[in-house]
């Protein structure tokens, strides 16, 4: 497909639904497309989760958020065919030009296509090694599983025959999630001039969460080397596990709004931080798309070229194992990928901040001991 042949297109739907930070790596796609089309309308369909990370991507002009049974099957089995119903009269209504869907390495953007079909979306462009018959209209041969998930979306317009300028995740913090970060900040004792360092413990699947006990020692290690006060984050269900880490490191100054923040104000809080330290999960891509420092407990269910800081001082953190990449939501062999001592993460620490303090750049993206590789995608082709 030609880029020419975008012209008449003025309502366009993108698909993505994934989490917070999938839809995050998202937004270079997103500001290249609507850089190709300024006069066309931009809609995405995400999941509620990655929904709400749609405030900081200015490229969106509206939002539809669904929860997808084939992303997310019903725990009980039941399927609501009248909600699925639903969705496709909605998108219908919608009267939509074209549809992008963009997907992880792995998984069949059909489903979706499958619906845009129904709804009647006449351009349904997606990456596949299967055909499908016509679900798809234009069918993207993929890039390699390696290949890095900002790279990957990106690959699907230069496929399209759209230009693409920069690589890098960008964010538009909105002015309100800043005063209310300030003010919630402000409530746990720090004042606009306080540095301090943000620790998010969390993340979707247990096999890439950095065990508890050790962040508590991160915290203690922290406090000491650095006497900054170390500012706890996440989601509302993991309010217990920031509570367990904060009552394990009691001489450190530790600070807990887990669970009291939109997406929107956790990046204002990140924006605001000396540094990040946490997993690979969605904090990790905030702080990139804001260029701040980071320690990431980077867990060996897939490779880190994949989903690596590209744009922010970063060190990446992990073991090897044989086992690594497994795609695993649970570990099997007790977390070997992350036998990482606190020490060594607070050394990271101690080094990125050096260097800003220092007004130095350091490497972004990389690992302690090696730089990854740069996957560029290769010359756009279509089936």
């Amino acid at each position: 497909m030609r880029y020419r042949d975008w012209g008449q297109v003025r309502r366009v739907l993108a698909v993505r639904l994934d989490g917070v930070g999938d839809v995050v790596t998202l937004g270079p796609a997103l500001r290249a497309l609507k850089a190709a089309l300024p006069r066309a309308e931009v809609t995405l369909l995400s999941s509620p989760e990655g929904s709400q990370a749609v405030p900081l991507l200015p490229w969106v002009d509206d939002l539809l958020a669904h929860r997808a049974l084939w992303q997310d099957p019903p725990p009980d089995g039941e399927i609501d065919v009248g909600a699925q119903v639903d969705l496709i009269e909605l998108i219908e209504g919608r009267r939509f030009d074209a549809a992008l869907i963009f997907t992880r390495a792995g998984h069949s953007p059909h489903p979706a296509a499958y619906v845009c079909y129904l709804a009647g979306i006449r351009i349904r462009v997606g990456q596949s090694t299967e055909a499908a018959g016509g679900v798809l209209t234009h069918l993207v041969r993929p890039m390699g599983d390696r290949a890095h998930q900002v790279d990957r979306d990106l690959y699907l317009l230069e496929a399209s025959g759209f230009p693409v300028a920069g690589r890098q995740l960008e964010l538009r913090v909105p002015a309100p999630a800043r005063t209310s970060a300030a003010n919630l900040l402000d409530r746990g004792g720090l004042p606009p001039d306080e540095p301090f360092v943000v620790l998010a413990p969390g993340a979707g699947a247990a096999s890439r969460r950095y065990p508890a006990d050790r962040y508590a020692e991160v915290c203690g290690l922290l406090g000491e080397r650095t006497q900054l006060p170390v500012v706890l984050v996440g989601t509302p269900r993991e309010v217990a596990l920031a509570a367990r880490i904060a009552r394990a490191a009691p001489h450190a100054r530790v600070v807990s709004i887990t669970g009291q923040t939109s997406v929107p104000e956790l990046a204002a809080v990140i924006e605001r931080a000396a540094l990040l330290v946490g997993n690979h999960a969605s904090p990790m891509q905030l702080a990139d798309a804001l260029r701040r420092p980071q320690v990431v407990l980077y867990a060996g269910t897939e490779p880190e070229a994949c989903a690596r800081p590209r744009g922010s001082p970063a060190r990446l953190l992990r073991a090897p194992t044989r086992c690594s990449p497994c795609r695993l939501q649970t570990c099997t062999v007790g977390l070997a990928c992350l036998d990482v001592t606190p020490q060594a993460v607070v050394d990271e620490a101690l080094t990125l901040l050096e260097a800003a303090a220092g007004g130095e750049a350091p490497a972004t993206g990389g690992t302690p001991t090696a730089a990854l590789p740069d996957h560029r995608p290769p010359a756009g082709r279509t089936a």
